[in-house]
């Protein structure tokens, strides 16, 4: 996939794959966030870890992205400075699919960002990765999150009772948002504006 998109910008973030260096600051950033995590994060139960276990974690992303099987990205600053949050395009829904997911850091919640960056991510996988469908999953509870897939214009297809167990055991339901390749025109996330770069610095959008 010569077009994969390492980095992306919109109009006030920057978008890019992580890098193990980035370590110390994501380490800062989800130990500031952790109660406003642990609700709807799975990953943030097992939070805070050690420094050297996030390095491992952020080379593996690394490697996973390169290697195409899975994209973590970083949310910074328009400056790349400050970590924003962080997102990813998954390919566990299936062949010729994006599941896109995202948080973003409390003190920088109700400002569009979410949004911002999910429009991005929607614009990559139609128009980059060329896939047919872009898939959002939420607890129905993380109204928040589900207002983000609904001003994107992804449609609420079904919501899965019990599907899911949380670290404390409690059975949980998911929303299933859904937008096809054929809407995706006309949608919200499609009038974002957006710049892509490839691995080696080449526009692709």
């Amino acid at each position: 996939m010569p077009g994969l998109a390492y980095r992306i910008r919109t109009p006030r973030l920057l978008l890019r794959c992580w890098y193990p260096t980035d370590a110390n600051l994501l380490q800062r950033e989800i130990n500031d966030n952790l109660e406003h995590l642990r609700p709807w994060m799975d990953w943030a139960v097992q939070e805070p870890e050690p420094l050297r276990n996030k390095i491992e974690r952020l080379r593996r992303y690394r490697d996973d992205f390169v290697s195409h099987r899975d994209f973590f990205y970083g949310i910074f600053d328009g400056k790349g400075v400050r970590i924003m949050g962080g997102a990813g395009l998954h390919p566990r829904v299936g062949p010729g699919a994006r599941e896109i997911g995202y948080w973003i850091s409390k003190g920088h919640t109700q400002q569009g960002f979410a949004t911002e960056s999910g429009a991005a991510l929607t614009t990559v996988a139609f128009e980059i990765d060329g896939v047919e469908r872009v898939e959002i999953h939420c607890d129905p509870r993380n109204q928040a999150s589900a207002r983000v897939a609904e001003k994107l214009g992804f449609e609420h297809r079904e919501t899965l009772i019990g599907d899911k167990t949380s670290p404390n055991g409690e059975l949980r339901d998911t929303m299933i948002w859904i937008m096809m390749a054929a809407d995706y025109a006309g949608s919200v996330a499609a009038r974002v504006q957006i710049a892509a770069f490839n691995r080696g610095g080449l526009r692709l959008l």
